[in-house]
């Protein structure tokens, strides 16, 4: 039972992407999310031949499944600047081309901002932009994930009204689908504090969205209260949210085979850990 259970965190690869897998076999995981390039820099890193090797040979080595690579923060493709969406978007088709070089499976990226625009306007900007990776993307198996956001300022994504709005029809045409945040769903009104909770809120995700398009989890606890919308993550149980939040995860049967990516402070000695606190939920 417990093999199939998909947990990780977002591990580093400073000196090659290759050491986040590493790490992760060291902190007990089964997969990983990680940074391919500088996620604070517009100037994005090419990845070689060598670093390719590697990084296969560290896959192999650490049998690492579902990796998830998360985009830049710079990046807001629905901004209504002219220049800074040419340049998000040019980022974003370099991201999918470093995770198409390293095989992984998912690119999640939170949708965008809205800044001195139009909710209505950024949204239909940023479906439109990704329409436009649809050939690249072809290419290869990553299949994008859409995050569920906070919503602090003008962010877009933090009701489920709006991912749909962006997926649409969007999903026929690309491969893409939704990453619940469990921290931003919670700060920004969903309460799945509780058994009882989580099931209104999937059962509302399922009639706006539909499961069928939820693929993955990031797993944390919030330092902020229901429904603040201020995106401040804290250790599992060590939080707003509470414990039982993340044993239902890994108890129903609608939630505990999809990955889990943790993304809790305090790193590697933390996430050790709390994906054994995971695990033994699943056990039980």
């Amino acid at each position: 039972m417990t093999k199939q259970m998909i947990i990780g965190a977002h591990t580093s690869a400073a000196g090659g992407s290759f050491n986040a897998l590493y790490e992760g076999q060291k902190i007990g995981a089964s997969t990983i999310q990680l940074f391919t390039s500088n996620q604070k820099q517009w100037h994005s890193r090419t990845i070689g031949e060598e670093e390719i090797a590697l990084w296969e040979k560290a896959r192999a080595e650490t049998g690492m499944e579902k990796i998830m690579s998360h985009d830049s923060y710079l990046i807001n493709l629905g901004s209504p600047d002219p220049e800074l969406l040419k340049k998000s978007r040019h980022a974003f088709g370099e991201e999918i081309k470093r995770c198409h070089q390293l095989k992984i499976d998912f690119l999640n990226f939170h949708p965008g901002a809205a800044t001195t625009g139009d909710e209505k306007d950024c949204l239909a900007t940023i479906a439109e932009s990704l329409l436009l990776f649809d050939t690249q993307l072809a290419k290869g198996k990553t299949k994008l994930l859409l995050e569920t956001t906070a919503g602090q300022g003008t962010s877009v994504g933090h009701r489920f009204e709006q991912i749909q709005t962006i997926l649409h029809d969007l999903h026929r045409k690309i491969p893409i689908g939704v990453c619940i945040d469990t921290c931003h769903i919670f700060v920004a009104g969903y309460d799945i504090r509780t058994r009882e909770g989580w099931e209104a809120t999937l059962k509302e995700f399922d009639e706006i969205i539909g499961l069928k398009h939820l693929y993955a989890f990031h797993i944390n606890d919030s330092q902020k209260e229901l429904g603040s919308r201020v995106d401040r993550h804290a250790p599992l149980g060590a939080g707003e949210i509470g414990i039982e939040c993340f044993r239902y995860l890994m108890e129903s049967a609608k939630t505990r085979d999809l990955p889990k990516y943790l993304e809790t402070p305090d790193g590697s000695p933390s996430w050790t850990k709390e994906i054994a606190l995971l695990r033994s939920f699943a056990t039980r």
